[in-house]
């Protein structure tokens, strides 16, 4: 499978809704970053689903490179 894009070498502090999922984005392509807007259509790449259990900031992963895919583990400090 390809790289991904890198968003941005930073993650993306969200505040999230209980109850709520969300979908980030894998692949780097999306404008709506750091969630899937569908632009990975006809690649590998598919969106990550992330359901929030509690209310609060959460920092998604903008680098794309994460081994804890959706939240950042600070992976952009080796890109």
């Amino acid at each position: 499978m390809p790289a991904p894009k890198i968003a941005q070498k930073a993650p993306y502090p969200v505040e999230v809704e209980a109850g709520k999922s969300y979908f980030w984005c894998s692949c780097g392509q999306s404008a709506n970053q750091p969630f899937c807007d569908g632009s990975h259509k006809g690649s590998d790449f598919v969106p990550v689903k992330f359901e929030a259990t509690e209310s609060k900031r959460v920092f998604f992963c903008g680098c794309k490179h994460s081994d804890a895919p959706v939240t950042c583990d600070g992976s952009h400090n080796a890109l």
